[in-house]
């Protein structure tokens, strides 16, 4: 395909990106030139990423990125010179504590929901489950920082701890909303830009679509995904634990972090003539 056509289409998918993280920064009153710089930044280290892959000299590394990148040397060398590698996202052990809770089908009840567990005492108990995550951290600290974020809360006689959700959502605290936006959005995004930038499928990147439904089959839809995240991280945690711990018994070094996640949405269409097909779409 020519250059051309290939930055044309490019151009319709960056801004179909672009549009809702747009909208964010709209909503929370980030103004457009601290944007600009954030996506300044973004191509500039994504550049010198490209040049250390290959093999690029270090010593003209300011002026290969500019002719890479279009942004001046000046704005190349400011940059690069307060350019810091980007934060991974590490889990607190009270919200992975809360995680397992909630993952674990042994610590459901009938219902499929997480049962209260006993403050203290043999397993299944919060003491026991604390110790699973964490030897370095006393488990009435990662009680108090749960009831902190309102995850949990402790029976009047303090003998029992009671999940206030089924899942963790950060609603009331903006440090780790953000974080999760970036973390998720950001591996998310990763996936799908390394299948494309490499022409392979390295990374499972799939979704069901479908222009066809009523705000009352939405409804269901959501409750669909709530359930199917449920199975899958039920399935997908104990696989998890297991495979650490093969891993640590073989002294395998632990070189590579990862990521599975699943995500539903929906919007209200604009009108359009004529009938759809009422078929749902698979996007591979």
């Amino acid at each position: 395909m020519p250059t051309e056509d290939r930055h044309t289409l490019l151009s319709q998918a960056v801004e179909s990106l672009l549009a809702p993280l747009a909208r964010l920064c709209v909503d929370q009153a980030l103004p457009f030139a601290r944007a600009e710089e954030l996506f300044k930044r973004a191509y500039v280290r994504a550049a010198r990423e490209a040049r250390r892959a290959n093999g690029g000299a270090a010593s003209r590394d300011v002026s290969q990125v500019s002719v890479t990148t279009g942004i001046n040397r000046r704005e190349v060398a400011r940059i690069s010179a307060d350019l810091q590698p980007l934060a991974v996202q590490r889990q607190s052990p009270a919200i992975e504590l809360f995680m397992r809770w909630v993952s674990l089908k042994r610590l459901r009840g009938a219902d499929g929901q997480p049962r209260p567990l006993p403050r203290t005492g043999k397993a299944p108990s919060f003491e026991t489950l604390a110790l699973s995550v964490t030897r370095h951290v006393h488990a009435r600290s990662l009680l108090d920082e749960l009831c902190r974020l309102g995850l949990v809360e402790v029976s009047d006689d303090e003998q029992t701890v009671q999940p206030l959700a089924d899942r963790f959502a950060p609603a009331a605290d903006d440090g780790r909303l953000y974080e999760f936006l970036g973390a998720n959005v950001g591996d998310h995004l990763a996936a799908a830009t390394a299948n494309v930038i490499h022409r392979d499928r390295r990374h499972v990147e799939q979704a069901l679509f479908t222009n066809d439904l009523s705000p009352e089959s939405v409804t269901h839809l959501n409750g669909l995904a709530r359930r199917l995240w449920a199975d899958v991280s039920a399935q997908a945690l104990p696989e998890l634990e297991r495979l650490i711990a093969e891993d640590r018994a073989q002294e395998r070094p632990a070189t590579v972090r990862a990521r599975i996640g699943l995500y539903s949405y929906h919007e209200t269409l604009p009108a359009i003539d004529g009938p759809s097909s009422g078929v749902p779409h698979v996007e591979d």
